[in-house]
């Protein structure tokens, strides 16, 4: 059963009020960290020709925008992002936290109405080689666990889902849990289709919580955070070459 209208935006909002309060905020606290050079992993090789290539100089400034740049943009929302999917996923009433050892979630498909055993990926990118044995480990292990409590999963009500993307997307690895392993691997519409019912809910949900960008001016506050940075005694070292 999809949702109905009010129960669909009673989720759109919640979706809203998750990013706001725990993506968006802590994306804020762990910007306001990086006045310390200590929170770098600074290759002093790299880091003046970053500032170069990034400004066309490399004054204090510049080292810092080096810096923070892809940390604040890339690094450290991605990891927010991937550390919390599962709380964002709970804004889903149809699932709940899986007592599985190993799983993240459980949830009745709305396509084929069968129960699903799921573990949550963030993106189509986001596991390594040494990821998929972990994977089909865990999935195993439930499988056994419940041969002995006399309940039979089949491969196909385990999958891996993986929150947005597009099929010709996923990397390698991850289809290499459905070709070696079958099992699985649902991304993006379709993972949210099955969980929601509704097949433009993923869409709808990618719009709601881009909605919250309009709030998320922080601007003037991170030039605040270069020049402190710039204002350290290793960055100020690092700039005295010219």
């Amino acid at each position: 059963m999809s949702f109905n209208q009010k129960q669909k935006q009673d989720i759109l909002n919640a979706a809203k009020t998750w990013f706001r309060e725990t993506i968006a905020s802590n994306h804020i606290k762990n910007t306001e960290k990086l006045i310390d050079p200590k929170e770098f992993n600074i290759n002093p090789f790299l880091t003046v020709y970053l500032a170069n290539f990034l400004t066309g100089n490399s004054n204090a400034e510049s080292i810092a925008r080096a810096l923070l740049y892809p940390r604040v943009l890339g690094t450290s929302i991605s990891t927010s992002f991937g550390q919390n999917m599962q709380s964002f996923i709970n804004v889903i009433q149809n699932a709940v936290g899986s007592a599985a050892s190993g799983m993240d979630i459980e949830f009745t498909d709305q396509i084929d109405g069968r129960k699903k055993y799921c573990q949550l990926k963030a993106g189509p990118n986001t596991i390594n080689k040494d990821d998929v044995e972990t994977i089909a480990g865990h999935f195993k292990a439930v499988r056994n666990l419940s041969r002995t409590n006399n309940l039979r999963i089949p491969n196909d009500d385990m999958i891996v889902g993986v929150l947005y993307g597009e099929p010709d997307d996923l990397s390698s690895h991850y289809k290499r849990i459905t070709r070696q392993y079958d099992y699985d691997v649902i991304v993006g519409r379709e993972f949210w289709h099955r969980l929601s019912g509704d097949e433009k809910f993923y869409y709808e949900l990618i719009q709601a919580v881009g909605s919250v960008a309009s709030e998320a001016d922080f601007s003037e506050d991170l030039e605040q955070v270069v020049r402190k940075l710039a204002a350290t005694d290793i960055v100020q070292k690092l700039s005295n070459h010219e």
